[in-house]
């Protein structure tokens, strides 16, 4: 717990925020390091608030940095004390838009694309409570994205919930029919750097997916996965002796 005045004002403000009461400051953090990343956050707050009037839903306090472009903002809901950050894209346009849960982070640089065509409108994307985007990730929702709570992701993470057909020789790729599966990370998931998970796919909870992975499959919950295409390495949850005999 922090004894000077400020930082224990800024821990107890934030505390009362994210609804988490063990929040604490790194007790490194000066006062002067504090004081700049409070007028930082104070700029983020009040372009936020310009930016909720538009909004379809804002549960709470909305933090938005600069040069962020949101499209379609009457299809965009947000829970309190989310973060968007820097340079970061969102198109809603789509069937359920995009929802972001409380807490939730897009880091700098990221997209949301909803919509590739609007000959054939996307799903939509949902992130929940205490999840976050990694800088310069891209998020396609075209076929339906749904991120649970607390998952946390690298740096350039890709998701694609739409894929081209390519059967026939003698019609363009880019004319051909398109599938949409949708994609699914469950609760509480680590999504390594650079990461790549195409339409289809079912990430269980508690998932770790190593960096650089290409996931093309369905993972069961607590796997390890790795590789390109990414395969179970091992599971989260020990074997039981019951089992290891069975």
């Amino acid at each position: 717990m922090r004894t000077d005045l400020l930082g224990a004002f800024v821990e107890k403000t934030i505390q009362h925020l994210k609804r988490d009461p063990g929040y604490q400051l790194d007790p490194d953090l000066t006062g002067y390091a504090l004081f700049q990343v409070l007028l930082f956050r104070g700029a983020s707050i009040l372009r936020g608030y310009c930016y909720r009037l538009r909004l379809r839903r804002s549960a709470g306090p909305l933090l938005v940095g600069s040069h962020v472009m949101l499209r379609h903002p009457q299809l965009i809901s947000v829970g309190r004390s989310v973060i968007i950050e820097d340079y970061v894209f969102m198109d809603a346009l789509s069937k359920k838009g995009i929802q972001l849960g409380n807490n939730a982070t897009i880091a700098k640089f990221s997209t949301i694309q909803c919509t590739g065509v609007i000959q054939n409108l996307g799903v939509g994307v949902s992130i929940g409570d205490n999840s976050a985007v990694g800088a310069y990730s891209f998020i396609g929702g075209q076929g339906g994205i749904v991120i649970g709570s607390n998952v946390i992701m690298g740096p350039r993470v890709n998701l694609h919930s739409e894929n081209h057909s390519y059967q026939s020789t003698s019609t363009l790729i880019r004319l051909q029919d398109v599938t949409r599966q949708g994609i699914i990370l469950e609760d509480d998931c680590w999504i390594g750097a650079g990461s790549v998970i195409l339409d289809g796919v079912h990430i269980g909870r508690g998932c770790v997916v190593a960096a650089g992975s290409v996931v093309t499959k369905d993972v069961p919950a607590y796997s390890i996965i790795a590789g390109s295409p990414a395969h179970i390495l091992k599971s989260r949850v020990p074997i039981s002796a019951t089992e290891m005999s069975n």
